[in-house]
């Protein structure tokens, strides 16, 4: 078996046992031998088990962040003025394309994003390298200019909402075996999340 083979079946069965278990209740020989792999083949491809999950995080999360940056660069060029629904459509259309409701893949993303966003673990919320702080800090600054009176802090969390939202929603969409509602869901929730960031600055 190639190096390159391995390394790849290390990081899908990674990826299925961190969205299942998370990354405290994975160990190391699950992924193993789950992958087909010998114990010491994860630190010879990645070095520890913090570096497999940011493998694993990574080769899901930057496609997404591709396309996020993408749409926003073509808000960029159209107008400097984009609305929020249009932030938001740029933002979380691509979650709902890179989590595709009814599919094994889409729903162990979703997992796994769910996961990162509540696994307490600190490897779980290290992993994040310049590329996620790009996108985050790109999209920061846009929603910041469509919505002033927010502060940061809590912009972020809404934000954060969107992402919750939409993992959360695949995997019950997948879990259900529901008939795939696909564009539409995408619709109802830009329009949802839409509202939901654009509400009033809460009061403390």
């Amino acid at each position: 078996m190639a190096p390159t083979d391995t390394r790849t079946q290390i990081l899908d069965a990674a990826e299925r046992l961190f969205a299942e278990r998370g990354y405290r209740g994975t160990s190391v020989r699950a992924v193993t031998d789950l992958a087909g792999a010998n114990l010491a083949a994860v630190g010879y491809h990645f070095g520890s088990k913090a570096e497999l999950l940011a493998a694993v995080a990574r080769r899901v999360v930057e496609p997404i962040n591709a396309a996020q940056s993408a749409g926003l660069d073509r808000l960029a060029a159209r107008t400097s003025d984009p609305s929020v629904v249009e932030l938001v459509e740029a933002f979380a259309g691509p979650l709902f394309d890179g989590m595709p409701g009814g599919d094994e893949s889409g729903a162990r993303t979703s997992r796994l994003i769910v996961t990162i966003l509540s696994d307490p673990a600190e490897e779980v919320r290290a992993w994040t390298g310049p590329a996620e702080d790009t996108i985050r800090d790109r999209y920061l600054a846009a929603f910041a200019r469509a919505l002033p009176s927010l502060s940061e802090d809590e912009l972020w969390f809404r934000i954060r909402g969107i992402l919750a939202v939409t993992a959360v929603d695949r995997v019950e969409v997948y879990n259900r075996q529901a008939p795939v509602v696909g564009e539409a869901a995408k619709r109802w929730a830009i329009t949802f999340l839409a509202a939901a960031l654009s509400a009033p600055p809460t009061a403390l």
